[in-house]
């Protein structure tokens, strides 16, 4: 497969990009669009089998399965990161090693309806605290201890924004080229 191919599949959305400034209207769309993702991707994959959900979005690629785990393991961390920015200073947080995460027995086999069902309650919390967040508030910082870099809770709306669409879109894809 050429390598222009494989990157399309990898990041069907682009990567991630800060927008400067984030404005009150990215900060709207930003809380609508994560408070609609746990039922936008309910619907996408709710319909699929079994056979279907064992299926790599990508050549070497987590299977829908995987990925729909993934996606809520994710999503409770950024949760937790947002608690801890708002209640310490400019915390470090501890990062994850998401592949080990996707291959455990769980992430493999396990149905996709319970990282659903988690993926709802952690994006109503979410919501929720984003909706009652002051500007103050959002530009309250974590530190990714990888590269040292420094995340504004305002940045890391945008960020899980980009991460839920970024792996809904794989699947969506996926769906497409198949078929289904």
């Amino acid at each position: 497969m050429e390598k222009e191919t494989l990157e399309k599949l990898r990041y069907p959305i682009g990567k991630y990009e800060i927008p400067d400034p984030i404005t009150d209207k990215h900060l709207e769309e930003w809380i609508s669009i994560l408070e609609n993702l746990p039922q936008r991707l309910s619907t996408l994959v709710e319909p699929l089998s079994e056979a279907q959900l064992e299926t790599p979005y990508r050549p070497g690629g987590w299977t829908v399965r995987q990925v729909i785990h993934h996606v809520s393991d994710s999503h409770h961390h950024s949760y937790i990161r947002f608690k801890w920015a708002l209640t310490e200073d400019n915390p470090t947080i501890k990062p994850y090693l998401q592949s080990g995460w996707a291959e455990l027995f769980d992430s493999r086999i396990a149905p996709i309806q319970m990282s659903l069902d988690h993926l709802k309650v952690v994006h109503h919390k979410l919501v929720y605290l984003l909706r009652g967040l002051s500007r103050e508030q959002l530009q309250r910082k974590f530190t990714h201890p990888e590269d040292n870099s420094e995340t504004s809770l305002l940045e890391n709306i945008g960020r899980y924004v980009w991460h839920g669409n970024h792996h809904f879109a794989h699947i969506n894809n996926l769906i497409h080229r198949e078929g289904w």
